[in-house]
């Protein structure tokens, strides 16, 4: 057993300042009073930094210099969760954009070896698309886009097993038996890249669609006489929607106003790709994020600690809700807030430590703390 002492720890439920926790293998045994600490354990000293439950990112295709859909190999895993425990992610899904049934089965083997060898942080596999709107398919290429179809799924959970945790799809095609489908198969659908009309988006939220994919980006819009998916998202109190706060998939005023709507149904995603220079899909890094070849926006250059920062900086928000929405609330989506997304007794000895100007200090996962040069 050992313990954290001297810093600010943000629990997901409140701010303690004068507290310890106590941390044996991989799980948070208790937070205490800091003058009750037993002089037989060992004690960090985290000098002054702050301490958060670890980041959760659900959409996220690689770090580093790996992109999994391009490089689907459990190395290639590897190298990403190495990489995003630099910035304080410790669990995350791994995305694959619509490709080739065969380029998804290789993912899928990929992620499956991962897992069997330990899996260290990977959740699961979230395919966004193939079964998308093709008019409002943003970077994703129109030739793999397909419709959903019982059959199909069945082929897809077959070969995925429990490898696939989410889809991304355009509710508008989905039939309530594909809905269903998914359902009884634990995988959660979440609506984007989706031309739906409000009324056709509530339908499916009552059909159980729990989450929605990037807000704003690639979904219909929000107008006075068709509020749209957007709409449907804030007028739904029980569905979830994430947001990729870097300033050029969504102005953090949109960012600020949706908080205010949605409460903790907003949270953080960074849509992260690196450069990728051949294949199906090409990213070329353009200023902070990721275009096309035709100049589309394809995704960020975020990190999720500076998803965070830029949260508080630039869209005026509590650090403590800014930090939520990078751990509670996606903990939530992905039906793991029993273990995950908080610091408390019980729960994963996952941290991220760092410092006033949000700089990653020390990332703690499974209980194993690594230290990091980040000014």
């Amino acid at each position: 057993m050992y313990a954290l002492k001297n810093s600010t720890i943000y629990t997901g439920c409140s701010i303690e300042t004068k507290k310890v926790i106590l941390i044996e293998e991989e799980t948070i045994i208790d937070l205490i009073d800091e003058k009750d600490l037993p002089s037989d354990i060992r004690a960090i000293d985290l000098k002054g930094n702050n301490v958060a439950p670890g980041f959760i990112d659900i959409q996220v295709y690689g770090g580093g210099d790996s992109l999994f859909f391009a490089e689907p190999t459990k190395k290639s895993l590897e190298k990403i969760h190495a990489d995003f425990l630099k910035s304080g992610t410790t669990h995350f899904l791994i995305t694959i954009p619509t490709i080739s049934d065969e380029m998804v089965k290789k993912c899928i083997k990929a992620a499956q070896e991962y897992i069997d060898e330990g899996g260290k942080g990977l959740i699961g596999l979230h395919l966004e698309g193939p079964f998308i709107n093709s008019s409002k398919k943003g970077a994703h290429i129109e030739k793999f886009i397909q419709s959903p179809s019982i059959q199909h799924l069945e082929e897809l959970i077959k070969e995925g097993g429990d490898v696939i945790r989410m889809i991304t799809l355009a509710p508008e095609h989905c039939t309530d038996e594909c809905i269903q489908l998914l359902q009884d198969h634990n995988i959660i659908i979440s609506a984007g890249h989706s031309n739906a009309t409000f009324n056709q988006a509530k339908e499916a939220f009552s059909k159980g669609i729990t989450t929605c994919t990037h807000l704003f980006n690639a979904m219909s819009t929000f107008s006075h006489r068709e509020p749209g998916l957007v709409g449907a998202i804030y007028d739904s109190p029980d569905v979830y929607a994430s947001i990729i706060p870097d300033g050029y998939h969504t102005d953090f005023a949109s960012v600020r106003i949706s908080k205010k709507i949605m409460q903790n149904r907003l949270f953080i995603i960074t849509d992260a790709v690196v450069e990728n220079l051949s294949g199906d899909y090409i990213y070329k890094l353009d200023s902070e994020h990721f275009v096309t070849e035709n100049g589309t926006l394809a995704g960020s250059s975020l990190t999720m600690m500076r998803a965070v920062k830029n949260c508080i900086e630039k869209a005026d928000l509590e650090v403590e809700e800014a930090l939520r929405m990078a751990s509670l609330y996606p903990s939530k989506v992905v039906n793991m807030d029993h273990y995950l997304g908080k610091i408390k007794a019980g729960y994963a000895a996952d941290f991220v430590i760092f410092d006033d100007d949000y700089n990653v200090k020390y990332t703690i996962y499974e209980g194993k703390i690594t230290e990091f040069d980040n000014n």
